[in-house]
């Protein structure tokens, strides 16, 4: 096993010696009654105001769900903004590299070419499974950061757990894990191993199993020391006031989120089973998440048949190793049935 190294000595030297923007909200803890600090218009409660920086209930109440403490996480605009802003506090522009096991989610590529890192690309093998050793074969002395998801998008099947931690026992970077999908999968993850395991990043999201997307909330998940220095790159107001309030009222309601999980996995099963039926559909590959893969003979013709009749999936026959796929979310039973009605009317 390798000695990680400490989290300081992978931070960039201009955040180590970053003074971060303060509010004076940053600075007390309790209750009051008069805001004169932030220059805010006295009207028009209570939206006129600014919304906790440290967006504290929220994080009291993530930190219950997932047991733990509020200083491993970090809350961004969405998981990618956890993606980002690992690359600004970790890595050097123009020196430092990471590492992406592809195919998978295209953020990872996007972040490093914004942020002028250079991206080393590691294949899965050909059944998408993960090979340690040549993601380990790709690390030097200048690697920041590797990105793994799992379950993995578009190839929807969960990484080998020993394989995974294979990789974050065998360097001394940090291992981010991203696991969007996480609630649609029979594998328990990796976030019991967070506190053991210094140099883990975790990504989750509340777009996916509790249905709300559309307010951009993501959860990252890492040592409190980098969780600090994270901290002090976040813009100050970063989450706003709607996204928390939505935030909280969904977290309230976990029999609904298993409800959800429970009818999108058993539309996910009857769906494969459908789309296997049908002939120019070659293979439906296994998922762990909320969408199939599927390999068909024309995933152009039948991307644009569907986008015709207002169907839009997702092509993904130009990604490494997905030739022929395209990617299909489970949707309601409704939209689930109207997809495969359409599809049997497909004429190659």
């Amino acid at each position: 096993m390798t000695e990680p190294k400490a989290i300081s000595e992978l931070v960039r030297k201009n955040i180590l010696e970053l003074k971060p923007y303060s509010s004076a909200r940053d600075d007390y803890s309790g209750s009051a009654s008069v805001f004169l600090d932030a220059n805010e218009n006295p009207y028009n409660g209570p939206f006129n105001r600014y919304p906790d920086p440290q967006q504290t209930l929220l994080k009291q109440r993530i930190a219950g769900l997932k047991g733990l403490a509020m200083e491993n996480i970090f809350l961004g605009n969405g998981s990618d903004e956890g993606i980002d802003i690992l690359f600004r506090v970790l890595c050097e522009p123009g020196r430092d590299n990471v590492i992406t096991v592809d195919p998978t989610y295209g953020m990872y590529a996007v972040c490093a070419e914004i942020n002028g890192v250079e991206r080393r690309s590691v294949l899965l093998n050909s059944d998408f499974s993960l090979e340690p050793d040549a993601v380990l074969a790709a690390v030097d002395e200048h690697t920041k950061l590797i990105f793994l998801c799992s379950p993995n998008n578009p190839t929807s099947n969960s990484l080998d757990h020993e394989s995974v931690l294979k990789i974050i026992d065998g360097v001394n970077c940090m291992v981010m894990v991203d696991e969007a999908y996480i609630d649609f999968s029979q594998g328990p993850g990796f976030l019991s191993l967070l506190q053991e395991k210094p140099n883990l990043v975790l990504l989750q999201t509340l777009s996916k199993a509790w249905g709300l997307a559309g307010i951009r909330l993501g959860m990252l998940f890492a040592h409190s020391d980098l969780v600090g220095y994270i901290s002090r790159v976040k813009y100050p107001y970063n989450i706003n006031q709607l996204t928390i309030d939505a935030a909280l009222r969904g977290l309230d309601d976990t029999a609904r989120r298993r409800l959800w999980i429970k009818e999108i996995l058993e539309e996910r099963s009857n769906m494969a089973i459908q789309l296997e039926s049908l002939p120019f559909v070659n293979e439906v590959y296994p998922s762990d998440a909320n969408f199939l893969l599927i390999k068909v003979e024309d995933p152009s013709a039948l991307y644009q048949f569907l986008m015709n009749k207002g169907i839009i999936i997702r092509d993904r026959s130009s990604v490494p190793l997905c030739g022929g796929c395209l990617r299909i979310t489970i949707g309601s039973k409704e939209e689930n049935r109207a997809l495969i009605n359409a599809l049997k009317t497909f004429q190659q």
